[in-house]
């Protein structure tokens, strides 16, 4: 089993919708047996709350249900249980590499390092923002879960 972990600030925006939309697709494309996907947060802001209304809404609206998500906070065993560990944004990314144990298993990147033809190498942050945000944040991480699967396919399945 491949297991993924894809992180945010708070774990109620970009993290669960990056989590929700991957499984969506691993499950669509039957590799639900071989690959798990889990999201957390590099603070402990929104511990135990769902997600963002406005995510759980778009997500909706493309068919990914996130309702059921809900925040924690990256521990020092997620280091050991995951193969990848994906940030959202450089400082996620800062974060996770002071976070990490020594010796640990995870490979700790930016997810949009997967997602071939964007134009960012963050997924910004929608909660403050109004208008197309959180679908925004939807159209980067559909292309980044195509690439980072398919990478999975070719490199560690």
């Amino acid at each position: 089993m491949i297991k993924v972990l894809f992180v945010c600030t708070g774990n109620i925006c970009r993290s669960p919708t990056a989590e929700g939309v991957f499984r969506d697709l691993v499950v669509r494309e039957g590799l639900g047996d071989r690959v798990a996907a889990d999201s957390a947060a590099v603070a402990g802001y929104h511990v135990g709350e769902p997600p963002d209304p406005r995510s759980v809404r778009a997500a909706a609206r493309r068919g990914v249900d996130i309702s059921g998500q809900r925040a924690r906070r990256v521990t020092p065993e997620d280091f050991a249980e995951f193969d990848l560990i994906l940030a959202m944004d450089r400082g996620h990314l800062r974060s996770l590499k002071a976070m990490a144990p020594a010796g640990a298993k995870a490979e700790v990147g930016m997810f949009l390092a997967y997602g071939a033809g964007l134009h960012h190498d963050e997924v910004p942050d929608p909660y403050y923002g109004e208008g197309r945000g959180f679908e925004d944040v939807l159209d980067m991480v559909e292309t980044a879960s195509q690439g980072l699967l398919e990478h999975i396919r070719t490199t560690r399945l």
